[in-house]
Protein backbone atom coordinates (compact mmCIF):
# COMPACT_ATOMS: atom_id res chain seq x y z
CA UNK A 1 0.00 0.00 0.00
CA UNK A 2 1.48 3.54 -0.79
CA UNK A 3 1.89 5.65 1.46
CA UNK A 4 0.34 9.39 1.16
CA UNK A 5 2.79 11.94 2.32
CA UNK A 6 1.61 15.54 2.85
CA UNK A 7 3.99 18.54 2.47
CA UNK A 8 3.60 21.55 4.94
CA UNK A 9 5.12 24.85 3.86
CA UNK A 10 5.34 27.63 6.86
CA UNK A 11 3.24 30.60 5.69
CA UNK A 12 4.60 33.65 5.11
CA UNK A 13 5.75 35.94 7.72
CA UNK A 14 6.02 32.74 10.48
CA UNK A 15 9.03 33.37 12.76
CA UNK A 16 11.64 30.54 12.11
CA UNK A 17 12.25 30.06 15.94
CA UNK A 18 9.98 27.63 18.23
CA UNK A 19 7.95 28.35 20.03
CA UNK A 20 8.50 28.70 24.20
CA UNK A 21 7.43 25.47 25.72
CA UNK A 22 4.60 27.56 27.77
CA UNK A 23 3.31 28.12 24.33
CA UNK A 24 3.65 24.81 22.34
CA UNK A 25 0.38 23.44 20.95
CA UNK A 26 0.33 19.95 22.83
CA UNK A 27 -3.53 19.60 23.61
CA UNK A 28 -6.71 19.56 20.94
CA UNK A 29 -9.69 21.12 20.74
CA UNK A 30 -10.81 24.24 22.30
CA UNK A 31 -7.77 24.76 24.89
CA UNK A 32 -5.41 23.81 21.37
CA UNK A 33 -7.28 27.24 19.41
CA UNK A 34 -6.57 28.87 23.09
CA UNK A 35 -3.36 28.04 22.89
CA UNK A 36 -2.72 29.26 19.04
CA UNK A 37 -4.25 32.10 19.54
CA UNK A 38 -2.30 33.12 22.78
CA UNK A 39 0.78 32.51 20.59
CA UNK A 40 -0.23 34.44 17.37
CA UNK A 41 -0.60 37.38 19.94
CA UNK A 42 2.75 36.77 21.27
CA UNK A 43 4.17 37.32 18.13
CA UNK A 44 2.60 40.38 17.03
CA UNK A 45 3.60 41.82 20.06
CA UNK A 46 6.99 40.70 19.42
CA UNK A 47 7.42 41.93 15.58
CA UNK A 48 5.78 45.45 16.88
CA UNK A 49 8.46 45.81 19.67
CA UNK A 50 11.10 44.28 16.91
CA UNK A 51 9.70 46.99 14.07
CA UNK A 52 10.13 49.67 17.07
CA UNK A 53 13.86 49.14 18.02
CA UNK A 54 14.61 48.59 14.37
CA UNK A 55 13.48 52.35 13.90
CA UNK A 56 15.06 53.15 16.90
CA UNK A 57 18.15 52.57 16.29
CA UNK A 58 18.38 53.82 12.53
CA UNK A 59 21.38 56.50 13.26
CA UNK A 60 21.95 56.85 9.57
CA UNK A 61 20.43 59.68 7.06
CA UNK A 62 19.89 57.68 3.89
CA UNK A 63 20.39 59.75 0.40
CA UNK A 64 16.85 59.73 0.48
CA UNK A 65 16.53 60.95 4.06
CA UNK A 66 18.84 63.60 3.32
CA UNK A 67 17.35 64.60 0.09
CA UNK A 68 13.74 65.00 2.23
CA UNK A 69 15.38 67.61 4.81
CA UNK A 70 17.05 69.58 2.35
CA UNK A 71 13.98 69.70 0.72
CA UNK A 72 12.75 72.09 3.84
CA UNK A 73 15.12 74.32 2.88
CA UNK A 74 14.76 77.12 -0.11
CA UNK A 75 18.39 76.48 -1.19
CA UNK A 76 18.76 72.51 -0.75
CA UNK A 77 21.56 72.52 -3.48
CA UNK A 78 23.52 74.54 -0.61
CA UNK A 79 21.90 72.64 1.78
CA UNK A 80 23.37 69.50 0.17
CA UNK A 81 26.87 71.06 -0.14
CA UNK A 82 27.86 72.16 3.59
CA UNK A 83 26.56 68.60 4.29
CA UNK A 84 29.10 66.91 1.46
CA UNK A 85 31.84 69.44 3.39
CA UNK A 86 30.79 68.93 7.03
CA UNK A 87 28.67 65.68 7.20
CA UNK A 88 29.06 65.02 10.85
CA UNK A 89 28.26 68.53 11.98
CA UNK A 90 24.63 69.49 13.05
CA UNK A 91 22.90 72.36 10.82
CA UNK A 92 19.62 74.42 10.82
CA UNK A 93 16.73 74.51 8.83
CA UNK A 94 13.54 76.11 8.33
CA UNK A 95 10.00 74.66 9.53
CA UNK A 96 6.64 74.54 8.09
CA UNK A 97 7.55 73.35 4.62
CA UNK A 98 8.26 69.83 4.73
CA UNK A 99 7.81 69.24 8.37
CA UNK A 100 7.07 70.81 11.70
CA UNK A 101 8.74 70.06 14.90
CA UNK A 102 7.48 68.85 18.20
CA UNK A 103 9.98 69.34 20.82
CA UNK A 104 9.41 67.81 24.16
CA UNK A 105 10.84 66.91 27.33
CA UNK A 106 13.06 63.84 27.19
CA UNK A 107 10.97 61.38 29.51
CA UNK A 108 7.95 62.97 28.69
CA UNK A 109 9.29 62.55 25.11
CA UNK A 110 9.44 59.26 24.93
CA UNK A 111 6.61 58.40 26.82
CA UNK A 112 4.77 60.04 23.67
CA UNK A 113 6.70 57.77 21.44
CA UNK A 114 6.08 54.99 23.44
CA UNK A 115 1.79 55.73 22.71
CA UNK A 116 2.51 56.35 19.27
CA UNK A 117 4.68 53.02 17.88
CA UNK A 118 2.16 50.43 20.93
CA UNK A 119 -1.35 52.57 20.63
CA UNK A 120 -1.04 54.76 17.28
CA UNK A 121 0.47 54.44 13.85
CA UNK A 122 4.50 54.95 14.12
CA UNK A 123 6.66 57.96 14.26
CA UNK A 124 8.51 59.87 11.57
CA UNK A 125 12.27 60.71 12.19
CA UNK A 126 13.30 61.52 15.40
CA UNK A 127 15.66 63.76 17.17
CA UNK A 128 17.28 63.99 20.30
CA UNK A 129 18.90 67.23 21.07
CA UNK A 130 20.60 67.90 24.89
CA UNK A 131 17.53 67.32 27.18
CA UNK A 132 14.74 67.36 24.27
CA UNK A 133 13.33 65.19 22.28
CA UNK A 134 12.39 66.24 18.73
CA UNK A 135 8.90 64.50 16.72
CA UNK A 136 8.91 65.73 13.15
CA UNK A 137 5.50 66.50 11.99
CA UNK A 138 3.17 66.92 9.44
CA UNK A 139 3.56 70.17 7.87
CA UNK A 140 0.29 72.61 10.29
CA UNK A 141 0.94 70.33 13.31
CA UNK A 142 2.78 73.24 15.51
CA UNK A 143 -0.40 75.46 14.89
CA UNK A 144 -3.17 73.02 15.26
CA UNK A 145 -1.27 70.76 18.46
CA UNK A 146 -1.46 72.82 21.20
CA UNK A 147 -5.27 74.43 19.82
CA UNK A 148 -6.54 70.78 20.67
CA UNK A 149 -4.69 70.01 23.54
CA UNK A 150 -6.58 73.80 24.89
CA UNK A 151 -9.90 73.03 23.71
CA UNK A 152 -9.32 68.75 25.10
CA UNK A 153 -8.30 70.90 28.74
CA UNK A 154 -5.27 68.54 28.46
CA UNK A 155 -2.57 71.72 28.38
CA UNK A 156 -2.02 72.46 31.52
CA UNK A 157 -1.25 68.34 32.43
CA UNK A 158 1.43 68.42 29.74
CA UNK A 159 4.81 69.11 30.61
CA UNK A 160 6.28 72.56 28.66
CA UNK A 161 6.46 71.61 25.15
CA UNK A 162 7.63 73.65 22.47
CA UNK A 163 5.96 73.75 18.45
CA UNK A 164 7.62 74.86 15.68
CA UNK A 165 6.20 75.48 12.51
CA UNK A 166 6.30 78.60 9.39
CA UNK A 167 8.78 80.99 10.92
CA UNK A 168 10.98 78.67 12.68
CA UNK A 169 13.81 76.64 12.95
CA UNK A 170 15.47 73.82 14.26
CA UNK A 171 19.12 72.33 14.91
CA UNK A 172 18.69 68.77 13.39
CA UNK A 173 21.47 66.65 13.93
CA UNK A 174 24.45 65.48 11.57
CA UNK A 175 23.84 63.09 8.87
CA UNK A 176 25.60 60.46 10.51
CA UNK A 177 27.58 60.74 14.06
CA UNK A 178 31.58 60.89 13.67
CA UNK A 179 33.62 58.49 15.05
CA UNK A 180 34.97 58.51 18.37
CA UNK A 181 38.52 59.86 18.93
CA UNK A 182 41.19 59.81 21.84
CA UNK A 183 42.65 62.83 23.28
CA UNK A 184 45.61 61.64 21.93
CA UNK A 185 44.32 62.31 18.51
CA UNK A 186 42.89 65.53 18.98
CA UNK A 187 45.08 67.72 21.18
CA UNK A 188 45.11 70.58 18.35
CA UNK A 189 41.81 72.59 19.18
CA UNK A 190 39.72 73.36 16.79
CA UNK A 191 41.22 70.30 14.40
CA UNK A 192 38.46 68.00 13.56
CA UNK A 193 37.81 65.86 16.74
CA UNK A 194 39.59 67.96 18.72
CA UNK A 195 37.40 68.54 22.13
CA UNK A 196 34.72 71.36 20.86
CA UNK A 197 35.03 71.31 17.44
CA UNK A 198 32.14 71.27 14.73
CA UNK A 199 30.84 67.95 14.72
CA UNK A 200 32.85 66.14 17.13
CA UNK A 201 31.94 63.02 18.94
CA UNK A 202 29.37 63.69 21.92
CA UNK A 203 27.42 66.20 20.09
CA UNK A 204 24.63 67.24 21.86
CA UNK A 205 22.36 66.56 18.29
CA UNK A 206 21.65 62.72 17.62
CA UNK A 207 19.17 60.62 15.79
CA UNK A 208 16.93 58.37 17.12
CA UNK A 209 15.12 57.40 14.30
CA UNK A 210 16.49 58.98 10.72
CA UNK A 211 14.70 59.33 7.92
CA UNK A 212 15.05 57.20 5.57
CA UNK A 213 12.82 58.08 2.64
CA UNK A 214 12.07 60.97 0.29
CA UNK A 215 8.48 61.17 1.81
CA UNK A 216 8.50 60.15 5.32
CA UNK A 217 5.27 59.06 6.82
CA UNK A 218 5.26 61.83 9.47
CA UNK A 219 2.29 61.98 12.29
CA UNK A 220 -0.28 64.29 12.58
CA UNK A 221 -1.43 66.59 15.14
CA UNK A 222 -4.34 64.52 15.90
CA UNK A 223 -2.08 61.69 16.27
CA UNK A 224 0.10 64.12 18.82
CA UNK A 225 -2.66 64.69 21.13
CA UNK A 226 -3.70 60.93 21.32
CA UNK A 227 -0.26 60.03 22.30
CA UNK A 228 -0.04 62.94 24.24
CA UNK A 229 -3.37 62.39 26.72
CA UNK A 230 -1.62 58.91 27.05
CA UNK A 231 1.26 59.58 27.73
CA UNK A 232 0.62 62.35 30.58
CA UNK A 233 -2.53 60.15 32.19
CA UNK A 234 0.62 57.65 32.67
CA UNK A 235 -0.79 54.47 30.15
CA UNK A 236 2.32 51.89 30.61
CA UNK A 237 3.79 50.97 27.86
CA UNK A 238 7.16 49.36 26.38
CA UNK A 239 7.38 49.22 23.44
CA UNK A 240 10.96 51.25 22.89
CA UNK A 241 14.07 50.82 23.99
CA UNK A 242 14.81 53.89 26.09
CA UNK A 243 15.72 56.90 24.96
CA UNK A 244 17.17 58.81 27.75
CA UNK A 245 18.88 58.11 30.96
CA UNK A 246 17.20 57.83 34.30
CA UNK A 247 18.78 61.43 35.02
CA UNK A 248 16.40 62.97 31.88
CA UNK A 249 19.47 63.24 30.32
CA UNK A 250 19.46 62.56 26.15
Amino acid sequence: MALRTRTVTARQGTPLAPLPSRLRPIRTGATFHRVLVDAMDEWHALNIVTEAQRRQHTAYVTADGAAWLASASAFPRSVTALWSARPTAPSVLPCGTAFDVVNLPALFGRRVLEQLWAAGPGSGPVALHRSRVLLFTAPGTAHRLPSLLEWEEWRDAMPPMLCHGAGDAVTVPPLYAPEPVSAGDACEPGTPGAPGAPGTFGTPSRWAVAPDTRHPWLPTADHLLRACVRAARGAPQKSVPPLVSPDGTA
